[in-house]
């Protein structure tokens, strides 16, 4: 699956290797292994270690690096160089940086630099996907990460700024909330309704979940049959109008349904 095509995509803990089989397993479409915020400082190195040995074993993940102003930039740099995997590049502000990074690129934006540099970073060489911080974002503007009027304009600025760009829609943060499904389904739910074209997840049992969500409904699917059905020329469906954009979108609702 090319980056564009990703849904639900895992995070994993660099410094857990029993935990990466598992992960691959769950039925995500990405697993990313974290070097970032999962693992302490004083074992960045062991965590590194750890990832180098399973992709050196000819497993395949995304790898999540730790930021240009850290002092395990360059090793991790290294690390990826070595095994040609994608990367997830924390904090993306600054297409300098990612100019930097020889690897198919999904920026994780989660600051206000990042937010407002959003049009820049979509369109730097080898962004292939961005994807939001929302909880270091809300950490950062001082709001909780839960609220949706909050991170509004955040949001719909990723969604434009990848289209602007040419990529594919942006993927959501992570939910927190991970004994409550409906909290993630609402979520889900709300990220469709914004733009967005997948989620990133926290556990394996999310996974299933935002697949499903981001899935186009039954009922989507049969009004998509219709509009398409009616043929190029404007015409009404249900009692709307129909004309290219909206056959278009039809059709990119059928094409993700055959995916599927």
């Amino acid at each position: 699956m090319t980056p564009d095509e990703l849904v639900a995509v895992l995070f994993v803990p660099g410094d857990r290797p029993e935990r990466f089989d598992k992960a691959v397993a769950s039925g995500a479409d990405a697993v990313i292994l974290d070097l970032e915020d999962a693992v302490a400082a004083g074992d960045k190195d062991s965590a590194r270690a750890a990832v180098d040995a399973w992709l050196g074993a000819g497993n395949n993940a995304f790898v999540r690096i730790n930021g240009a102003d850290t002092p395990w930039f360059q090793a991790d740099l290294d690390l990826v160089a070595r095994h040609g995997c994608p990367v997830m590049l924390p904090k993306a502000e600054d297409p300098d940086v990612l100019g930097r990074i020889e690897a198919p690129l999904i920026p994780l934006i989660e600051t206000a630099a990042g937010i407002e540099s959003a049009v820049a970073v979509c369109a730097a060489r080898n962004v292939v996907r961005v994807a939001f911080g929302s909880v270091d974002l809300a950490t950062q503007l001082g709001v909780v990460h839960t609220d949706e009027l909050a991170l509004g304009y955040a949001r719909s600025r990723l969604v434009l700024a990848s289209a602007a760009a040419g990529i594919a829609p942006p993927l959501e943060g992570v939910t927190t909330a991970l004994g409550d499904p409906a909290v993630l389904e609402a979520d889900v739910a709300h990220a469709r309704r914004l733009g967005f074209g997948g989620k990133l997840c926290i556990h394996p049992r999310q996974v299933p979940l935002v697949r499903q969500g981001f899935a186009p409904t039954a009922e989507e699917l049969e009004w998509a049959r219709r509009v398409v059905g009616a043929g190029e020329s404007a015409s009404a469906v249900d009692g709307q109008m129909v004309d290219r954009p909206v056959v278009e979108r039809a059709r990119r609702l059928l094409a993700r349904e055959a995916k599927d």
